[in-house]
């Protein structure tokens, strides 16, 4: 068993770079099912959760190779199977976005519902929804989802809630579909845009992502293309409140600012100093914080995947802090375990009122899921003391070299690995 081992109190300083974005990679790297050529794509984050959705490819017959670390080549022209079984997805809650393709290329997919870090219930209604609009069935049958459509026809589809996953979905789906499909009040993260822009280099005609309605002309056929991921809001945000929360000067490469504007807004508010350059972002800080209110909604508003990690600074703010949660509702796993580390944090619903504590003391903890692991992170680089972080698979499914770049900056962590206790000890 893998475990961090972090001796905390140091100040983050120096550069790091960002890497491709985890929400952006496991849609398109799937997107390449609808081509009919090779694709390249480069700025490919080295996570757990791109290597996954690489083996469902392979399973599916595609060939894939990297050219270099960031830079995989795909050939998906001869697909043998578009059945996907129980243990290639479920680790991961994006491998749902092979329905869409799958079903956008070939009119038939075979799909094992999804894993993933578990927030409670996640219902698929707004995917079925959508795909039943453009005229795919889909049921549900022991664990599998089988979606399939004779002809699929475009149409309007308006989704009852804000779904980044369902937009991706039938946005793939509808790619090839028979004329104009339109979705009403579509989800507007940077990662749709994204995608949309990868499948617009292989020939499709989508308009307005990034907006709340997004139309999509279908095409007769895609062809291959070579594109690059964008950098990763999220990653660039843990990093942002990791060197804030040890009072040090961080400059971080490789961002797009304008994505970062929700999360430097909130930094700001509580004292927290952020140069902003073309695609960089520099960020220092001394304590005392101010306190701060956090409220997590779509995009552009606060995203849910920082509010873990801005819990943590907010437990070093001075007075007290609240963080509303608006997307997830099991989102607050990961208070128990910065509880074990001293913070006062109260739970009502879906609000936590954070008291300010002045430092945070060492304990052994885990990572609940793939956010809440970044925060155990981050806490425990703020501590004196020697913090243990197990369960460390749920931050490698998200976050590229996590304890190098760390590192890079003179953070004093490692990764160990520890003999898992295979029964009781007799007495």
């Amino acid at each position: 068993m893998e475990k961090y081992l972090i001796r905390g109190g140091k100040r983050l300083t120096g550069e790091v770079t960002i890497s491709g974005a985890k929400n952006a990679a496991v849609a398109i790297l799937p997107a390449t099912v609808l081509s009919g050529d090779i694709c390249v794509i480069e700025n490919v984050p080295n996570i757990s959760d791109v290597y996954t959705i690489l083996k469902i490819l392979e399973h599916l017959g595609a060939s894939v190779r990297f050219l270099n670390k960031t830079t995989v080549e795909i050939d998906a022209r001869h697909l043998n199977t578009t059945f996907i079984p129980h243990e290639l997805t479920c680790n991961m809650r994006a491998s749902y976005y092979f329905w869409g393709a799958i079903l956008g290329k070939y009119g038939h997919a075979r799909v094992s519902m999804p894993g993933g870090c578990d927030f409670g219930v996640r219902p698929i209604d707004q995917h079925k929804r959508g795909f039943e609009a453009i005229g795919a069935t889909v049921e549900i049958v022991d664990g599998m989802l089988d979606v399939s459509a004779e002809k699929l026809i475009g149409n309007n589809v308006f989704f009852d809630k804000v779904s980044v996953g369902a937009t991706m979905n039938v946005m793939l789906a509808s790619v090839m579909a028979t004329g104009v499909t339109v979705l009403e009040n579509a989800a507007k993260e940077p990662h749709i845009v994204d995608l949309a822009n990868f499948l617009n280099s292989m020939g499709a005609n989508i308009m307005g992502a990034g907006t709340d309605v997004i139309k999509i002309h279908g095409v007769k056929e895609l062809h291959g293309t070579n594109y690059a991921i964008i950098p990763d809001q999220i990653e660039a945000g843990t990093y942002m409140v990791a060197a804030a929360a040890t009072c040090g000067d961080v400059l971080i490469k490789n961002v797009i600012p304008k994505h970062m504007e929700s999360i430097s807004a909130k930094l700001e508010m509580m004292g927290v100093k952020i140069e902003e350059f073309d695609e960089a972002l520099r960020v220092s800080a001394e304590r005392p914080f101010s306190k701060v209110d956090i409220k997590t909604m779509p995009y552009p508003g606060f995203p849910t995947d920082m509010h873990p990690q801005m819990a943590v600074i907010a437990c070093l703010a001075e007075g007290t802090s609240t963080v509303t949660e608006g997307v997830w509702d099991n989102r607050y796993r990961y208070v128990s375990e910065l509880q074990k580390m001293g913070a006062d944090i109260k739970v009502d619903g879906k609000m936590a009122v954070i008291e300010g504590i002045e430092e945070f003391k060492a304990a052994p903890v885990k990572a609940t899921d793939l956010r809440a692991g970044a925060a155990m992170v981050i806490a425990a680089l703020c501590c004196d003391g020697e913090t243990e972080i197990e369960d460390i698979y749920h931050i490698e499914r998200g976050y590229e070299d996590i304890e190098i770049k760390l590192c890079s900056l003179g953070a004093d962590i490692k990764k160990i690995d520890v003999p898992e206790i295979s029964g009781a000890v007799a007495m």
